[in-house]
């Protein structure tokens, strides 16, 4: 735990410097400690209802304390709504002429998987999802294991236990388009390196890739990479493209 506080720190201060960093540790342990009162818990089962509908756990309010606490460091699990997912979806349809079929989908920081699962309802060519702690990607491989629905279209989904921050992208050897999805999965270091690693692979190997980032809240750090470019967006979320 103090080496992963130490690591977060590191970065952080790299970039915004130490008196930034530190005030922002303070911020995430004060936000940890709020997070974990009882009414604060009462509302992470408030999302259960994708759970009964399909019989698997994804819902934020039956994680650990300890990746709870962990997760802060990189960002809260918190599951995608299906409403908002499909609104994303659905823009990205609108906005392209993509074929699904040809394409990867890959979620950076997929926590228990529900936006694996859920992307499963559309024809991509594969399913991937990243998630850095062990538990919760423990689960996500049970969900992937129990899940049925008659909606589903994909049914070739992985999920990788690593850091998302250095996951080589898929597509670098046989230039595979890619769906990248992000539910603001990073801190502003970490958003960078995920973007300087795209780059590098875009650069490698020019495709077609597709960047969905749900609660944009660092939308500058996309907009400042020379390799995408905005296509749509509300205050919920944001469409990239790169490769067009």
């Amino acid at each position: 735990m103090l080496q992963t506080a130490w690591q977060w720190w590191k970065h952080a201060a790299a970039y915004e410097g130490h008196l930034r960093a530190t005030r922002r540790l303070l911020g995430v342990l004060w936000e940890y400690t709020r997070d974990s009162t009882p009414e604060r818990a009462r509302l992470r089962f408030g999302d259960a209802d994708y759970d009964w509908d399909h019989r698997v756990n994804t819902t934020s309010g039956a994680v650990a304390w300890r990746d709870r606490l962990l997760g802060m460091f990189h960002s809260a699990y918190q599951p995608t709504e299906p409403a908002a997912f499909h609104e994303m979806l659905d823009a990205l349809r609108q906005n392209t002429n993509l074929d699904f079929r040809d394409f990867t989908f890959l979620d950076l920081g997929s926590g228990k998987g529900r936006t694996l699962l859920m992307a499963s309802d559309y024809p991509f060519r594969r399913i991937v999802g990243v998630e850095l702690l062990p538990a919760l990607h423990q689960i996500a491989q049970e969900n992937l294991r129990l899940y049925k629905s008659e909606a589903q279209k994909c049914f070739e989904l992985e999920a990788i236990c690593g850091d998302a921050t250095d996951f080589p992208f898929p597509g670098a050897l046989n230039e595979e388009p890619l769906v990248l999805f992000l539910f603001n999965p990073f801190g502003e270091s970490g958003m960078r390196r995920v973007c300087a690693n795209l780059e590098q692979s875009l650069r490698a190997r020019p495709r077609a890739v597709y960047v969905l980032y749900h609660n944009p809240l660092l939308e500058h750090v996309l907009s400042e990479s020379g390799a995408l470019r905005k296509l749509a967006g509300t205050q919920q979320y944001s469409v990239f493209c790169a490769g067009d």
